[in-house]
């Protein structure tokens, strides 16, 4: 079994960083040789290749790039220690990493965040924005401490986590002046036949609305479809098309994107979880993350 040497770890870390050994070995006050040399050993090592040369420049590979990932944690926490010993007056900081569903929107998870970093302690924030799956994958490993989504974790993967409901949201349809002018007649009648933007098929609440359509006999006019729901407000902004979001941000969405509420769509609701390793909450972030969801946000 391989021993980890942080020796090596550190020259591997620092020839990163600079992107050069020649400038790695001026920041370590060693000779280029000697750099090239532990960078060797620690390869042959670890059994595998850390960088490509990319005609005079060193280029990391996949694994290089995970390494360094995990490398960058490690030497921020030993400086972060050197720092308490220096002064003991020093808080330590409680680094919190979250991952973000990609199909959450971007305000939803920033206000489900903020209470978080509101409180007592010093909070390092590491957000991930990712498919479920692959923040998942993350979690199980303990490189994540929560996830936040729109739908609960899948059934048939292997992953040891909880689903904890954050709260609920029905939808608002939003639309700029100049479209609402277009429209004649209530809603939603309103709809029919105009152009719309639709989230892409990973988005929890994509089948719940095109069902809302059949439902009420809509056949509004699909002009785009987007997995990025800030990219689809973007749109919704420029006049493209209407656009649904979760009516608990409504305000924020009519602010920031200069758009008018349209109408609202109580009966498809969209939820949010926190995803984590923990059957009852503890972490004191994500604590304080569901009793704000709960208590103010989703109320």
């Amino acid at each position: 079994m391989s021993v980890l040497n942080f020796k090596h770890l550190r020259y591997f870390w620092m020839v990163a960083k600079t992107g050069s050994i020649a400038r790695a070995a001026e920041q370590l006050h060693l000779t280029p040789q000697s750099i090239s040399g532990q960078l060797s050993e620690f390869s042959e090592t670890l059994g595998v290749a850390l960088f490509s040369r990319s005609g005079r420049n060193l280029e990391l590979t996949d694994t290089g790039r995970r390494i360094l990932s995990y490398a960058e944690e490690i030497f921020t926490i030993g400086d972060e220690l050197l720092d308490v010993l220096h002064d003991q007056k020093v808080k330590k900081t409680l680094l919190f990493r979250v991952g973000v569903s990609d199909s959450v929107s971007k305000l939803i998870a920033y206000r489900l965040i903020e209470p978080a970093l509101k409180l007592d302690e010093s909070v390092r924030l590491v957000c991930r924005e990712g498919r479920m799956a692959t923040l998942l994958a993350d979690l199980a490993i303990h490189k994540l401490d929560m996830i936040i989504a729109d739908r609960p974790m899948p059934v048939n993967l292997n992953v040891r986590g909880y689903n904890h409901l954050l709260g609920e949201s029905g939808l608002t349809v939003f639309g700029t002046h100049n479209l609402m002018s277009e429209l004649s007649g209530r809603f939603p009648e309103m709809l029919n036949n105009a152009p719309f933007l639709i989230p892409g098929e990973d988005v929890a609440i994509r089948q719940k609305l095109i069902q809302w359509f059949e439902t009420n006999h809509l056949r509004p006019r699909i002009v785009g479809e987007f997995d990025d729901s800030a990219l689809m407000k973007t749109f919704g902004q420029a006049g493209i098309g209407f656009f649904v979001a979760p009516t608990a941000i409504m305000n924020d969405i009519s602010e920031q994107y200069k758009v008018a509420e349209i109408g609202r769509i109580d009966s498809v609701v969209e939820q949010l979880y926190a995803i984590t390793t923990e059957r009852q909450l503890t972490h004191p972030l994500v604590v304080a993350i569901s009793k704000a969801a709960r208590q103010d946000f989703f109320v």
